[in-house]
């Protein structure tokens, strides 16, 4: 096998084998620290290592990505937690550097997704982050560099088999890049979209310019949208993903699961579910399973049954004015659209999510009603002109 071959155990399932990933020239643009990556690792980790790379470089300070499937299930900058957020996160006794508080925020968007995760991050990973990964159930990571500390604490995962891979930091793509599906091949230009700012600065609802913290916001957003399967909202506060909605047919569906995701991130640290207490020795993957439980209305008796056994005592669900109530203080919410916004419906319902700031490329045939519900719900919107699709 040439140097620029890598065999993959199978491909996207067990019986499409065998599998391999080559450069078409030269070396791989990552290196194999430890572990022996799949295919869909690869696909995340190739994906995920250029989210983080340009937040990174947009943001100006160390950002992380947790991947399941091809798609972020969040995406945060380097950002304090605050005491609320660090104890939905599980990590309030945790000791955070900037890049592992990047790290808690973006896994802490969807703790229930993000199980089995995919982790990109920008920098070098210091002792700190690599203790927060070590006691996460994860499948492997990408990373500039790690110190030897945590290349150290990293091999010891998963019995000594956890992926570690280098990113070629100094490594830019070809502009052009190609796929093969079902015998044809597909080549187009790389989509290289990065002057966020620009983008931002055509207000075409409310007042501008930005604030610097929506711009911030709306830049994790559109970012994350970048490598997100399309159709795709996401929605974004204090430097991190809040909710993504991935890979739906419809706009509205992809801001209605978005919304709901930013919900569950907002009532996981209201008082009464941060003062839930567990059952003795039950681990973080079913504590984030007893609080999804405890925080939805539409689980079958079944799940009821299986979520009510990881608890101490049986927890007094929320009532619904608690809930809306404890939604309504969720405010300046950024959202951003990978295309168009063609009905006002997205607008309304994120509207109930907290969302204050809103970026799409605009183009629809109803933009100006799009525009008219922003007004009536004191939304900031600006239209980019730039469509994110990713397939």
């Amino acid at each position: 096998m040439a140097e620029s071959e890598i065999a993959l155990r199978y491909g996207m399932n067990p019986h499409q084998a065998p599998a391999r990933a080559f450069a078409e020239s030269g070396a791989p643009p990552f290196e194999i620290r430890n572990g022996s990556p799949g295919y869909i690792n690869l696909l995340d980790a190739l994906n995920s290592w250029q989210l983080v790379r340009e937040l990174r470089a947009a943001a100006g300070l160390p950002a992380a990505a947790s991947f399941k499937h091809v798609s972020p299930a969040g995406a945060a900058v380097g950002l304090p937690l605050s005491g609320a957020l660090a104890q939905a996160c599980f990590v309030e006794d945790m000791e955070l550097s900037p890049l592992a508080a990047a790290y808690a925020r973006a896994r802490g968007a969807d703790r229930v997704s993000s199980f089995g995760d995919w982790i990109a991050l920008s920098d070098e990973v210091d002792e700190p982050t690599a203790r927060l990964i070590r006691r996460e159930v994860s499948d492997g990571v990408i990373a500039p560099g790690f110190t030897p500390e945590a290349a150290a604490l990293l091999a010891r995962k998963q019995g000594g088999r956890y992926c570690i891979l280098q990113a070629d930091a100094s490594y830019e793509p070809p502009q052009e890049e190609t796929r093969t599906v079902f015998g044809a091949r597909l080549q187009q230009r790389r989509n290289d979209a990065s002057d966020w700012s620009a983008q931002l600065s055509n207000i075409a609802a409310g007042e501008g310019p930005l604030p610097d913290s929506a711009v911030r916001d709306l830049t994790v957003a559109l970012v994350t949208l970048k490598y997100t399967q399309s159709n795709s909202v996401c929605l974004a506060a204090d430097g991190q993903v809040i909710g993504n909605g991935a890979g739906q047919q419809s706009r509205i569906h992809c801001t209605r699961l978005a919304a709901s995701k930013a919900d569950t991130w907002r009532l996981r640290q209201h008082p009464t579910t941060l003062a839930l207490r567990f059952r003795e020795g039950i681990g973080r993957p079913e504590r984030d399973n007893a609080v999804d439980g405890f925080l939805r209305d539409d689980l079958a008796p079944a799940e009821e049954r299986l979520w009510l056994e990881w608890f101490a005592e049986r927890p007094q669900r929320l009532a619904a004015e608690e809930r809306r109530a404890w939604l309504d203080g969720m405010d300046g919410v950024a959202m951003a659209s990978d295309g168009f916004i063609p009905f006002r419906d997205n607008v309304d319902r994120a509207a109930m999510s907290g969302a204050r700031y809103i970026a799409q490329p605009g183009g629809s045939v109803r933009d100006a009603d799009v525009a008219a519900a922003c007004a009536e719900h004191g939304i900031t919107m600006a239209v980019t002109g730039v469509r994110l699709f990713h397939h």
